[in-house]
């Protein structure tokens, strides 16, 4: 999915103006041997670990640009970021542990990317977005894999950066052998601790999503190998071979459109009042906030809040807030909007630990493969300019 970064340079270098002896946007600006210039243009700063001018606070006007890329489709013009602090700063001086970021392998040889996603002031906390799941993990039964998920670690432990494992128990991106094997309910559940203890035991320390979208829209049990033949007893085994292969580690069940409250979420409330009365461990719940521009809800945080009343901590753990393309002033400004207020939500619940962006550009964007004619949903553009949409989480964790 990435781009090579003479590209990424061509395409950003036609959006700055060239000022005489500074280097442009993602130009190099030292090294060893290095002559030409060491300060860059308005908005950007020489990072010395890339030698390599990104971004920092860019106070521009935001060219969205008709691209082949997957986030955008039309053109428009709207007032760039103004912001003067990063959204992990924001969300830190709002009591918050982290704002976060989902990256994936393929995308870690885009050097300016990466830049932007190491900007801790930016992102405390990373989510490998498909390197820890099954098929990634134990491809093959009892034979585990970790090198995918390594290199998200290790970048983050680099940067000083907390991970959120991501997931343990889901019922896709699962290898063969676990869906077409005849499994009986002891095995499986067997397998299932196995799987949970050995990777969240190998990456221990982290936040991790144990179990990921066990319910349907309506509220019933999704219909996958684990609920088929164990019922809800998977649920327990692999939270508790979790907290026993890692008592440090907190546990989430994660879900998207609880957000909306209705029967799902009322599902979620359920399940986790009861596992807490089984004394199973449980210590968060994750709404992902895959949302629209225009329909985020107006009772999210009494959602946040009803789920941090069962004695668990809440996260918005995959946020991006998708358009309807063509990509407008009206609709940018509509996303910051938007932003502000799933941000704030966030902000007034003191039990809501953090938020995470299910990647920070629509460069990466998963939303425009799955959600036909529509994208532009994340904080960042396809040339790795800040939208409107940034400062709207700054305002969120501000205001």
């Amino acid at each position: 999915m990435s781009l090579k970064l003479a590209a990424s340079v061509s395409g950003l270098l036609s959006l700055i103006p060239l000022v005489s002896a500074q280097a442009t946007a993602y130009a190099q600006c030292g090294g060893m041997g290095w002559t030409g210039p060491t300060d860059c243009v308005s908005g950007f700063a020489c990072e010395s670990f890339f030698a390599q001018c990104v971004p920092g606070t860019v106070s521009l006007t935001t060219t969205v640009t008709t691209t082949s890329g997957p986030g955008t489709t039309s053109s428009a013009s709207a007032p760039g970021s103004t912001a003067t602090i990063g959204l992990a700063v924001a969300a830190k001086a709002a009591g918050k542990l982290y704002f976060g970021s989902a990256t994936d392998n393929p995308e870690l040889t885009d050097l300016p990317y990466v830049a932007g996603l190491s900007n801790a002031s930016d992102f405390l906390q990373l989510t490998p977005g498909n390197s820890m799941k099954w098929d990634a993990t134990e491809p093959t039964q009892g034979t585990f894999t970790f090198d995918g998920g390594e290199q998200i670690v290790q970048l983050a432990q680099k940067n000083g950066q907390l991970i959120r494992g991501h997931n343990c128990v889901w019922y896709n991106q699962l290898p063969n052998w676990v869906t077409s094997t005849s499994w009986d309910n002891a095995t499986l559940l067997e397998v299932v601790a196995n799987h949970c203890g050995t990777i969240v035991g190998h990456w221990a320390g982290q936040i991790w999503d144990i179990i990921n979208e066990p319910f349907n829209d309506d509220g019933t049990w999704r219909q996958d190998v684990f609920y088929n033949v164990t019922g809800e007893a998977f649920v327990a085994a692999a939270l508790q071979a979790a907290r026993d292969a890692d008592p440090d580690a907190k546990l989430y069940i994660n879900d998207y459109n609880l957000e909306y409250g209705g029967a799902k979420a009322q599902s979620m409330a359920n399940l986790v009042s009861s596992l807490k009365a089984q004394g199973v461990p449980v210590d968060g719940v994750g709404l992902q906030g895959h949302l629209l521009v225009g329909g985020v809800p107006g009772n999210l945080q009494s959602i946040l809040e009803s789920f941090t009343a069962l004695g668990v901590e809440v996260a918005i753990t995959e946020l991006d807030i998708r358009m309807t393309l063509p990509v407008t002033d009206a609709l940018l400004e509509q996303q910051k909007a938007d932003y502000q207020s799933v941000i704030s939500a966030c902000k007034n619940v003191s039990g809501c630990i953090g938020v995470t962006v299910w990647d920070y550009t629509d460069k990466y964007s998963w939303v425009p493969s799955t959600f036909s004619g529509q994208g532009a949903a994340c904080p960042w553009d396809e040339n790795l300019i800040k939208k409107p949409a940034y400062d709207g989480i700054v305002s969120g964790f501000t205001a």
